[in-house]
C-alpha cells in the first residue's frame, strides 16, 4: 500500500539564489536547507512549537526545522500570556516555544511555563551541494495550525496540511508572476509589513519564497522610512507585502519611495483611490489578496483595473442555502479539499469571478434597511482627509433607537464636512448621527480591527467625551522654524538617514508656547504633554509650522511640513 506522496521542503528554485535577505546579505535556499535541518536536530522528538519568533528568516527557520522534524507549528494571533497558555495541551505534542531573542531581555514576551527553544543560525552547517537532494515531507504532514484573528469573535484553530500550502502557494505564485509579466517568481525580493505569525504575512512573504520561488527580506519595517529604506535595500524586482492601513499611512507621510514592482495588499478592501494613488508612488501594479484563514489565499483583483476578484488556480466558489436557511457562499477545489463557507457576501459573476459586498456577519438593520460595516468603513475611509475611521453601531441607547456612530483620525476635517462626504454615497438611515474625533483607533500590528478592541475603545471614548459640544476653540497663531541641515541631533538620529528626534520638535513646541505670552500664562511653567503622536518624519532643511490652538484649560498642538502633518497632541497646564 503506498503512502502518503511526498514533496519537498522547497518548491522549484535554482538553490545558490538568494531565498532571504539578512541585513543586506543574501542567504541562498541551499544554505537555509542547512541551517534548517542543523536546527532540525536540536528540537525535541515530540512537540508542537509556538513560533515568535520577530525576525522573519528566524521564523522561517523555525517552520523548516520543526516541518523536518515532524512538528506541527502552532502560529497565534498574538504573544500575550493568555494566548500562549491557551495554547492546545496534547500529551503526545507537549507545546514549547520557538524564539528568537536573547536569554534575560527583558522586553521580550512572556512565555510562560512553556519549554524555550532558541532558534540560531548553524555558522558550520554547509549548503546542500549542486544537486543534492532536497529533504522531502508527506504531503498529508500537518504543517501549521493558525489561529484566525478574532476580528469577529474569539480566534478559532484551523490545521493546513503541507500538500495544501504547496498547492495554494503554487496557485498564488502563478498569478502574482503573471500580473508581473514573467513566468515564475524567481529573483523577485518581498518586503513585508505584516508579522510572519498572520496567516497572509505567512503565506505571501515566508511561503511565498519557500514554496513559489521569490524571496524576502527578513526585517518587519513599521515606519514609513523604515519600510522605504528596506525596499531601497533589496534588489529589483522587489515587492512590497502590507496592509490598506499601512499602506496609507505610508502615502500619507510625505517620504520618498523606491521604484517598486508589486504591491500586494490584504485584510481589507482597498478604495481605488487609494490604489491608484499607491500605483502612482510605487511606479507598479497593485494587487489585492482576498483570503481567509480558513480557506487560505481564495482570489486576487487589481484594484484599478475594476471592482471584480478572480479565483486562483483550481477553486471555485458557489451559493448555496445555509444550516439556517439563509444564503451562503462556499469555496472548493484546488488546495481546498472540503468544501468551506466563506464570511463574505459575494456577487457572483460565474464561478471564479465575484464582487465583494462585506462580510456576513457584520450585516446591520438601521430604520427597516439593511448594509454591512465593510461597506459603511469603506466609504468612510474614501473621504480625503480622513486618515482612518471606523463605524460602530451601539448595544443601547437611551431612546432604544440604536443609529450608527463613526470614529474618526482626520484632523483636518469638521464632522460636518464628513458627514456630508458620506451622504453623496450612503443612504440618510446609516449616515452617522455622531462623528468622534480621535487620535487612533486601536488596530492590531497588521492593521485590523477587532469587534472587541473596536467596542471596548468605543464604550471608553464615549464614556470620556463632554456630555455637549465645547465652545468653538480659539486659534492662538503660528510660530515656523526652519531646520538647519547641520542640526547636531542629525549626527546620530540616524547615520544615512536623518531624522530630528521627537524631543526636538517638541522643544520646538514649547518654544511656540513662550512666543505667546497669554498661553504660556495659561499653561504654567511647566507645561504637560497630555498626548503626543509623531505622524511624519522631519529632516534637514525642513521648515516646521507650529499651530497652538485653545481648548479647555489647555491648548491642542499641530505640527506641519508643508501639507505635511507632522505631529499632534495635547497640553494641558502644569505647575
Amino acid at each position: 500500500m503506498n503512502g502518503p506522496p511526498m514533496l519537498p521542503l522547497l518548491g522549484a528554485r535554482e538553490l545558490a539564489a538568494p531565498l532571504a535577505w539578512c541585513d543586506g546579505e543574501p542567504v541562498s535556499g541551499a544554505r537555509f536547507a542547512a541551517e534548517a535541518l542543523a536546527l532540525a536536530e536540536r528540537l525535541p522528538a515530540r512537540g508542537a512549537p509556538i513560533n515568535l519568533c520577530q525576525d522573519r528568516y528566524r521564523f522561517a527557520l523555525g517552520l523548516a526545522a520543526a516541518l523536518l522534524r515532524g512538528h506541527t507549528s502552532l502560529l497565534p494571533p498574538n504573544a500575550l500570556p493568555e494566548t500562549l497558555a491557551q495554547a492546545p495541551a496534547d500529551a503526545d505534542a507537549p507545546p514549547y516555544a520557538m524564539v528568537d531573542w536573547a536569554e534575560g531581555d527583558t522586553t521580550a514576551p512572556a512565555t510562560g511555563a512553556l519549554p524555550v527553544v532558541r532558534v540560531e543560525r548553524a555558522a558550520d552547517a554547509a549548503p546542500l551541494a549542486a544537486g543534492a537532494p532536497l529533504p522531502q515531507l508527506p504531503g498529508d504532514l500537518r504543517a501549521a495550525c493558525l489561529l484566525t484573528s478574532g476580528s469577529t469573535g474569539a480566534p478559532q484553530p484551523h490545521a493546513k496540511c503541507w500538500s495544501q500550502l504547496v498547492a495554494n502557494i503554487g496557485a498564488e505564485a502563478a498569478r502574482l508572476a503573471q500580473m508581473l509579466g514573467r513566468d515564475t517568481l524567481a529573483g523577485v525580493t518581498l518586503v513585508c509589513t505584516v508579522p510572519a505569525q498572520h496567516s497572509y504575512g505567512f503565506e505571501s512573504t515566508v511561503l511565498l519564497a519557500l514554496l513559489g520561488g521569490a524571496a524576502f527580506d527578513a526585517g518587519r519595517p513599521f515606519y514609513p522610512a523604515d519600510i522605504a529604506a528596506a525596499l531601497a535595500r533589496v534588489p529589483r524586482p522587489r515587492a512590497l507585502v502590507t496592509t490598506p492601513f499601512h499602506l496609507k499611512t505610508l502615502l500619507l507621510s510625505g517620504v520618498a519611495l523606491p521604484p517598486t514592482d508589486l504591491v500586494l495588499s490584504a485584510t481589507a478592501p482597498l478604495s481605488p483611490q487609494l490604489a491608484a494613488q499607491a500605483e502612482a508612488a510605487f511606479g507598479g501594479p497593485l494587487v489585492e489578496i482576498y483570503g481567509c484563514t480558513e480557506a487560505g489565499q481564495v482570489a486576487s483583483r487589481r484594484t484599478t483595473a475594476g471592482e471584480t476578484w478572480t479565483t486562483l488556480g483550481a477553486l471555485r466558489i458557489s451559493r448555496e442555502a445555509g444550516p439556517d436557511g439563509d444564503e451562503r457562499f462556499v469555496v472548493a477545489g484546488g488546495h481546498v479539499t472540503e468544501p468551506t463557507p466563506l464570511a463574505d457576501v459575494l456577487e457572483l459573476q460565474d464561478a471564479t469571478r465575484f464582487r465583494l459586498l462585506g462580510r456576513a456577519n457584520d450585516l446591520i438593520h438601521v430604520a427597516g434597511k439593511r448594509s454591512s460595516l465593510g461597506h459603511l468603513n469603506f466609504h468612510l475611509n474614501r473621504i480625503p482627509g480622513v486618515d482612518d475611521g471606523a463605524f460602530w453601531l451601539p448595544d443601547e441607547t437611551p431612546d432604544g433607537v440604536v443609529r450608527p456612530l463613526a470614529f474618526v483620525v482626520a484632523p483636518t476635517l469638521s464632522a460636518r464636512e464628513i458627514v456630508a462626504a458620506l451622504r453623496a454615497h450612503l443612504e440618510p438611515a446609516f449616515v452617522p448621527r455622531r462623528v468622534v474625533h480621535v487620535d487612533a483607533l486601536p488596530r492590531e500590528a497588521t492593521g485590523k480591527l477587532t469587534v472587541a478592541a473596536l467596542r471596548a475603545f468605543a464604550l471608553q471614548t464615549l464614556a470620556a467625551a463632554p456630555a455637549a459640544p465645547a465652545a468653538p476653540a480659539a486659534a492662538t497663531g503660528v510660530e515656523t522654524f526652519g531646520i538647519p541641515t547641520d542640526h547636531p541631533a542629525f549626527a546620530g538620529h540616524f547615520p544615512g538617514h536623518p531624522v530630528l528626534p521627537g524631543v526636538v520638535l517638541l522643544s520646538l513646541l514649547l518654544r511656540a508656547v513662550q512666543a505667546r505670552p497669554a498661553l504660556a500664562a495659561r499653561l504654567g511653567a511647566t507645561p504637560v504633554i497630555a498626548s503626543a503622536k509623531f505622524l511624519s518624519p522631519i529632516g534637514p532643511g525642513d521648515h516646521v509650522a507650529v499651530q497652538l490652538t485653545e481648548a479647555g484649560r489647555g491648548a491642542d498642538f499641530e505640527l506641519r511640513c508643508g501639507e505635511r502633518v507632522v505631529a499632534r497632541g495635547q497640553l494641558a497646564p502644569g505647575s
